[in-house]
């Protein structure tokens, strides 16, 4: 993937959080709720409306509850229903990954949410990073047919796990993206450009924002907290550190 204009991917929680990231220059959003749990599907209504307002494209997170990858008839179901409405809707692109219980790519159950995403964009998520085999997990993933690939080189970060991301950009070429996710910010993405060879960068950039509520009880402090927002200013900052060239 050598020669492309690096491109940043904001995992934005809310239509708030997306619009920031287009103003402070992303590429693209991938669009999701309750980042503390993960990431799990927004609703019908933030999708619709970041789709109305979005210049970028839009990519969706499929992901129908936390905890792991390995998905019931009825999750399948309702991931399929949820990759219809984005496909109805306008999206650009969705966001799965399913493992079977020994840690391998789910390919079955890809296939069904690749065919009932109708052609759109298909990124491969952090299921990935659960994988058993990082090798042939990519191998999977590439003959499924996903555009990309997010991993933090199975490790926490993608800092820590710079090394296996250097080597999964090796073997992709140019057969898919592999793209470094977790713990990005401006003060990291250059040196994980510089030590992987990847282009594209996934990072959600937020910060809290403090309420806006005047009528503060000393009650259920875990009700009382503003929201978190991706932050337009360090998404800017980002966006400009991989502005130079190597």
């Amino acid at each position: 993937m050598t020669g492309r204009a690096p491109l940043l991917e904001i995992a934005a929680n809310s239509v708030a959080s997306a619009l920031a990231a287009q103003d402070g220059g992303a590429g693209r959003i991938e669009l999701c709720a309750s980042l503390g749990e993960g990431g799990l599907t927004p609703s019908y209504a933030t999708i619709a409306i970041a789709r109305e307002r979005l210049l970028i494209p839009l990519y969706v997170l499929i992901r129908p509850r936390a905890g792991d990858f390995l998905y019931s008839d009825i999750e399948l179901e309702t991931m399929r229903r949820d990759i219809e409405a984005c496909a109805r809707i306008g999206c650009d692109g969705i966001v799965i990954g399913a493992l079977d219980a020994d840690g391998n790519v789910a390919l079955g159950a890809c296939r069904e949410l690749i065919h009932a995403a109708r052609g759109l964009g298909v990124t491969f998520h952090r299921a990935f990073d659960l994988a058993r085999d990082p090798a042939l997990a990519l191998e999977d993933i590439i003959a499924l047919g996903c555009g990309r690939v997010l991993t933090s080189g199975q490790r926490a970060s993608a800092a820590e796990g710079a090394a296996l991301i250097k080597t999964l950009v090796g073997h992709a070429g140019n057969r898919i993206v592999v793209m470094p996710g977790a713990g990005i910010d401006a003060t990291n993405v250059v040196a994980l450009r510089d030590a992987t060879g990847a282009t594209e960068f996934h990072a959600s950039a937020r910060r809290a924002l403090a309420s806006a509520m005047r009528y503060r009880p000393g009650r259920l402090a875990e009700m009382r907290g503003g929201e978190m927002r991706s932050d337009r200013e360090e998404i800017r900052r980002i966006v400009q550190a991989l502005s130079v060239r190597r």
